[in-house]
């Protein structure tokens, strides 16, 4: 009975594949929006749809954008479309940082010390709590953590499949689920910031807008995986016998005494640096507060510095390490860390450059005001709770996140359709990008479009030959949909207790 489920799992799941492998590139995904947006706008630019604009409070227009003047103001504002694109400069300025930490080893040492100090009843939710912490190294988690994970439950004496699956979770199931601020925050925050603005111009967000949630996430998450892992996962696998080559198996190393040695000054510099940070900010008249005092409000320079500092949480004790282990010892592997970096963000670029051209368009253009409204009416006319709301935004986020894997271009094509919507509705830009944080992140583990996904079956296959996608999914699908289910209840057992979603956030939106 159990092979025949496997076997009609993996049949639905080669569907999906097959369903996937049609859409296009995520960058010519959007190419083709963007088309699409410019034949939309002109068909639909002479039609009277009878709408208020809530912008102005004057009748609703949509804009042809294949017109003479709109194109030409397209093609004049192409440049500044995409270097003033908000996700761009804040993911590229922390992963300069990042980048230096990685190639320095300071990351890599940091996770074993981690991982070294652990008993064995708490190998699980220490793996899943790393996972997501690694959110902050970007991929780092799927290549270090991940495999890790196995290495570490075959060395402890038990499944390791069972260790790449918890490990699985936290790096990617648990993606939203962070008490480390990260890129994925203001990068997020950017994108949600520009679909609200299509409604209210005037609308800032914080960039660590769903900070309490996510940091509260993730020991919903730690847990959640531990009892899935532990209780539900390991059980099942012990069937699968272990007839992979172990002769290769990275050893589990301890630090050596100059990694320790190394750490220990990386450390001390990221506490000095956050006592400095700390200390200055204290005093009423510091630079970093904002004109009334505050340091939290948007306009203090700490919030509008969230990004810079991520950049120095990693980038001096990484220095620090480097210099003291001698991977770093010249100003040219310094800038090599930055440099390795950036390579790996050259498909971003692409991404976003094409997903900054479609948003300018698609705001140009008015129709994502006339979805929203009549979107709005059509929600209103329904009488939902807006919980049942939602609850339908996570879920239908979840569904999409199977065929889209990209974080980023994915929110960029949904929240200039969503968050106006919803503001309509009275819901807050901040409610629903945590919404969509939980949809976006639950499902990444059981879709076999999601980039690392085929890396983690090689890595199953290390200890069993015969692991496949089947494999994969059965071991991840009980933890896809325990977070999706259960982060869902969370959220909204959150809300109705009325606790903050992060610095500067509400839960409802109440025209300026």
């Amino acid at each position: 009975m159990e092979q025949t489920n496997t076997s009609t799992l993996q049949r639905v799941l080669n569907k999906v594949e097959i369903w996937g492998n049609k859409l296009p590139d995520p960058a010519a995904l959007f190419i083709l929006l963007l088309s699409f947006v410019w034949v939309i706008s002109w068909a639909l630019s002479g039609i009277d749809f009878d709408v208020i604009d809530p912008r102005t409070g004057e009748q609703l227009v949509i804009n042809n954008q294949l017109s003479g003047a709109a194109m030409a103001q397209f093609f004049s504002s192409m440049v500044t479309n995409f270097s003033h694109f908000h996700p761009v400069g804040v993911v590229l300025v922390a992963m300069l940082g990042i980048g230096v930490a990685e190639y320095s080893g300071f990351i890599n040492a940091g996770l074993r010390a981690l991982m070294a100090v652990t008993a064995k009843w708490l190998l699980t939710p220490m793996i899943i709590m790393v996972g997501i912490v690694s959110h902050s190294a970007v991929d780092a988690g799927y290549v270090l953590v991940i495999p890790l994970g196995g290495v570490i439950f075959y060395a402890a004496g038990r499944h390791p499949l069972a260790g790449i699956a918890a490990a699985f979770a936290g790096v990617s199931g648990g993606f939203s689920a962070n008490f480390v601020p990260s890129s994925v925050d203001p990068m997020l925050q950017g994108i949600t910031q520009a679909g609200a603005q299509l409604l209210d111009p005037s609308i800032t967000l914080n960039p660590l807008n769903n900070y309490y949630f996510t940091a509260l996430s993730s020991i919903v998450i730690i847990s959640l995986g531990w009892f899935i892992t532990d209780k539900v996962v390991e059980p099942k696998l012990q069937k699968n016998k272990l007839d992979g080559d172990l002769s290769d198996l990275p050893s589990m190393e301890p630090l050596k005494d100059d990694e320790r040695k190394a750490l220990r000054w990386a450390l001390l510099s990221t506490g000095v640096g956050i006592a400095i940070l700390v200390i200055t900010a204290s005093f009423e008249n510091s630079a970093w507060r904002a004109a009334d005092g505050s340091l939290t409000a948007f306009s203090a320079p700490l919030m509008k510095s969230i990004v810079p500092l991520i950049f120095f949480l990693f980038l001096i004790p990484g220095l620090v390490y480097g210099i003291a282990i001698g991977t770093i010892s010249n100003t040219k592997q310094f800038v090599a860390g930055m440099s390795k970096a950036m390579e790996s963000m050259g498909y971003y670029l692409v991404i976003m450059f094409f997903i900054a051209q479609f948003i300018y368009a698609f705001g140009q253009s008015n129709l994502g005001i006339l979805l929203a409204v009549e979107g709005a009416e059509f929600l209103k006319a329904m009488s939902l709770p807006a919980g049942v709301t939602i609850t339908g935004i996570i879920f239908l986020t979840g569904f999409i996140n199977l065929f889209v894997g990209s974080a980023s271009a994915k929110w960029a094509l949904l929240a200039p359709i969503f968050i106006p919507m919803l503001m309509q509705l009275g819901i807050s830009p901040d409610l629903a990008q945590a919404a969509y944080r939980i949809g976006d992140s639950s499902t990444n583990i059981i879709t076999p479009l999601m980039p690392y996904f085929p890396l983690v079956v090689v890595f199953c296959q290390r200890y069993v030959k015969s692991a496949g996608i089947g494999t994969l999914t059965a071991m991840m699908l009980p933890f896809a949909l325990s977070f999706l289910v259960v982060w869902t209840i969370f959220l909204l057992l959150y809300w109705s207790v009325g606790i903050p979603l992060g610095l500067q956030a509400s839960y409802e939106y109440i025209p300026g």
